[in-house]
């Protein structure tokens, strides 16, 4: 995807969220988690990330099942994104929908803090962050 091809794609997934992406940018928009903006279905690079908020170089990538068969690409991306500077939180669709006060904690947290990205996912993508979050891997 390259131009106008992305372009078109990102607006496209911005008018056809999922429901856990509607209702996180419910609390994203209008810079309503701790005055940080976010951007919603945004390209970076050839990707396009689900929420980023350019400020604090923070991704939150919002996976649903496709996903679990896909982690070695989700680390990939995950990878790319880190080395242009940003770090990714990554949650799975049902933590969002179940378990929002504590997916808001965990970016919220990682917003407030000013770190540089933290080094790639374990080969099984797993790693916890010192709030008890995940990074880069999808938790049950």
């Amino acid at each position: 995807m390259r131009g106008e091809t992305i372009k078109h794609l990102a607006r496209k997934l911005r008018k056809n969220m999922t429901d856990a992406e509607r209702l996180l940018w419910r609390y994203f928009r209008n810079r309503q988690l701790g005055g940080y903006k976010f951007r919603r279905q945004r390209p970076i690079g050839s990707y396009i990330v689900d929420f980023v908020c350019l400020e604090k170089k923070l991704v939150v990538e919002v996976d649903g099942g496709q996903h679990a068969g896909q982690l070695e690409l989700d680390a990939k991306r995950s990878g790319y994104l880190e080395d242009k500077g940003y770090r990714v939180l990554r949650f799975w669709n049902n933590e969002v929908l179940t378990e929002t006060e504590s997916v808001l904690s965990v970016v919220l947290s990682s917003l407030d803090r000013n770190v540089t990205p933290s080094p790639r996912p374990s080969p099984r993508g797993e790693r916890e962050n010192e709030y008890g979050g995940r990074e880069n891997i999808k938790v049950n």
